[in-house]
């Protein structure tokens, strides 16, 4: 006789027979198709691919061995936080070391990199490396002492600001400087696309795009700065200060017979000494702003002009027609 007051009992799911997983994406396909556009990429481009080897340098390296670098060279306020005067140097030391050894590493995969690409004869790629990061770790005690030079010419051209501590924490300017320092010594030394991810590093995080080949003088103040640009071939002097959303660019790209782009021109400003620059002036071509001159926010610049100028929108529209 069957018990009505017990419920019949329900099937375990766990125990119930599943389907077979149907896929949510045809992910095999996706892949075989990606794999097809790499190798059309790689043929066009006429790539030679060494198995087993890494072909590029890595950001994200980069971007912790520019930061071993900000320790190094100011270790008290950019370094690790428990570290203490007395182990300064240890540090300093030990940091450095390992991070020119990583370096070095990036530097023989870009050396490689550019041999291959450019398909020019391989010279002895590690004695290039080698002499690149020796040159590269000569030129630190330069690049703090300018360092030092613009950390003083933000906290005395800014009066927003408390402390040289406070612009060497806080300023994206300075951010934008260290690793502009030290790109431009990779980019001198003939490590071109390494500094270019140094300094696209630095334009991710602050917003100023200055090109690794830009010569920069000392005392350099960058305020506020979101927007700058400084293109590569800009050649700026001392004490020298900037605005947001400033543009020291070119004007007009010369081409060949052949109508490629000439590359390596002149073709970006030089700034003399003692300019001050406000927000949004755009300034074009392979021009001269001459020693102490004063060019106003928002003026559109294509001409050279002499020491101790004074431009604002309404001289530089009556003066420029061609702008």
């Amino acid at each position: 006789m069957t018990d009505l007051s017990t419920p019949p009992s329900q099937p375990d799911p766990a125990q119930q027979a599943r389907p077979e997983a149907v896929p949510l994406w045809p992910l095999e396909q996706i892949v075989a198709d990606l794999r097809a556009e790499r190798m059309k990429w790689r043929s066009a481009q006429q790539r030679r691919i060494e198995p087993g080897a890494r072909e590029l340098p890595s950001t994200d390296v980069l971007r912790e061995i520019v930061a071993a670098f900000r320790g190094a060279l100011f270790p008290l306020r950019l370094g690790p936080a428990d570290l203490r005067p007395s182990s300064e140097d240890y540090y300093v030391g030990h940091t450095l070391d390992a991070a020119l050894h990583r370096l070095l590493e990036q530097v023989r995969l870009a050396l490689r990199y550019e041999h291959r690409t450019l398909g020019s004869p391989s010279p002895d790629v590690e004695q290039q490396a080698i002499a690149i990061v020796h040159d590269f770790a000569a030129s630190l005690p330069r690049v703090r002492a300018l360092l030092d030079s613009d950390v003083e010419a933000a906290f005395y051209g800014d009066p927003a600001a408390g402390s040289v501590d406070e612009v060497l924490l806080c300023y994206p300017g300075v951010v934008a400087l260290i690793h502009h320092r030290l790109a431009h010594e990779l980019y001198r030394r003939g490590a071109r696309l390494l500094a270019r991810i140094v300094a696209e590093i630095a334009h991710s995080q602050t917003g100023i795009d200055i090109h690794p080949g830009a010569q920069i003088g000392s005392a350099f103040f960058i305020d506020h700065g979101t927007g700058v640009v400084i293109g590569e071939t800009a050649v700026i002097g001392n004490r020298v200060r900037l605005y947001q959303a400033v543009t020291l660019g070119a004007k007009r790209f010369p081409t060949d017979e052949t109508g490629a782009l000439q590359k390596g021109l002149p073709r970006h400003p030089h700034v003399e000494d003692d300019v001050v620059i406000y927000a949004g002036a755009t300034i074009l071509g392979n021009i001269t702003i001459g020693k102490g001159s004063t060019i106003g926010g928002n003026v559109w610049l294509t001409r050279s002009v002499p020491a101790g100028s004074h431009v604002t929108q309404a001289s530089s529209h009556q003066e420029c027609p061609e702008s």
